[in-house]
């Protein structure tokens, strides 16, 4: 099941997974490059998450427990380098208590629930794939969805001021300095650095909470609300180092996601081949990693098409494959690909790969 948004609406992709009892993964890609990942049991969601890098992180700092990251080694590629991954591995080792664990998760799914709700411009792929495990929560979306419907709403009322959690507050009036409503723990973070979803985690609240409270603040002119988007620091890191990576495994491109955005490239992951390869000359990545077995189109294909291409004779494509034959190399050698790297792979295996050949093609970049 792949479509547009535009042609049914992500409630109602929702409830016919729900109803059809099916157990996969969705994924919901927006023209911008942002994705977000929703994980089925039997229609009921399991988990959902994006390609934001810190959000367990930010989770765990409301806990006191944001350091204890550092200290998860991942077990496998598919598993522990993902978040989901982390926050069993926090839970097995008593780190995180169950409770907490269900109600970070929990959190998640709400939070990428609201964002999609005003989404309408994006592409979605349901993959009927083996179900996450294990299952912390199950969560009919039936039962969830009048919250999430109350929310936006609430939303809607303050888009006067405030359109996004992702936009900043700042100080503007000194005279909030020493007469405002606002407590401690959330006047600390008004630095105009710190976005109101982050705020939002940091204190354990919903990013509704934190907007609205603000919202009052914003109002009587002791705040501002900078635009939506990452601080210019960041735009900086990632914006020159475009990094696309074709899978039909979406657990697979949310690895890649994590592991590279973290290191601050900029990525977009491709689950559907034939899609890709229209999207790559909009993207005009400066590095493609390219899954080897897809339907419809396989990566041995797709490669001698891009290679076939002014704009992609030159950029390093990296072939994924779960495959380490003498015979698969030569393949993909002759199709024109740079390299071959074997799943499942390790970070710095994965990392490895991305400096030897950005940091080699200065000129291509530079385009």
């Amino acid at each position: 099941m792949q479509g547009t948004l535009k042609e049914i609406d992500l409630w109602s992709i929702l409830k016919l997974i729900e109803l059809g009892q099916r157990t996969g993964e969705l994924l919901v890609q927006s023209y911008t490059g942002t994705s977000w990942f929703i994980f089925f049991l039997n229609g009921n969601i399991v988990y959902a998450t994006s390609t934001e890098t810190q959000r367990l992180r930010q989770y765990l700092q409301a806990l006191g427990l944001d350091q204890a990251l550092n200290q998860v080694n991942p077990l496998n590629f598919s598993f522990n380098l993902l978040e989901y991954g982390q926050i069993w591995a926090l839970l097995e080792s008593g780190t995180l208590t169950s409770n907490q664990a269900i109600k970070i998760l929990t959190n998640m799914v709400y939070e990428v629930l609201t964002d999609l709700t005003s989404l309408s411009e994006a592409t979605f792929t349901f993959n009927q794939a083996i179900a996450l495990s294990p299952q912390l929560i199950n969560i009919k979306f039936d039962l969830i969805s009048g919250d999430i419907i109350r929310q936006t709403q609430q939303w809607k009322q303050l888009y006067q001021f405030i359109q996004s959690p992702d936009q900043f507050p700042k100080i503007i009036n000194p005279n909030l300095l020493v007469n405002h409503s606002l407590t401690e723990s959330l006047f600390k973070w008004i630095d105009g650095k710190t976005s109101i979803r982050q705020i939002a985690r940091y204190l354990n609240q919903t990013s509704l909470e934190i907007a609205t409270i603000i919202f009052t603040e914003v109002k009587q002119g002791h705040l501002a609300i900078s635009q939506a988007g990452l601080p210019t620091n960041h735009q900086h890191n990632s914006a020159g180092l475009r990094i696309t990576c074709i899978d039909d495994s979406i657990t697979i491109c949310r690895a890649v996601e994590y592991i590279l955005q973290t290191n601050g490239y900029q990525v977009t992951s491709i689950s559907n081949p034939v899609r890709a390869l229209s999207l790559v000359f909009q993207l005009k990545p400066n590095l493609i990693f390219c899954d080897i077995t897809m339907p419809e189109l396989d990566g041995y294909e797709l490669c001698a098409m891009l290679r076939k291409s002014v704009a992609f004779s030159q950029i390093p494509i990296i072939m994924l494959t779960g495959k380490d034959g003498f015979i698969d190399r030569i393949k993909a050698r002759m199709v024109g690909a740079t390299e071959y790297l074997t799943k499942p792979f390790r970070e710095k295996e994965l990392l490895t790969v991305v400096e030897r050949y950005l940091g080699s093609n200065k000129s291509t970049i530079s385009k």
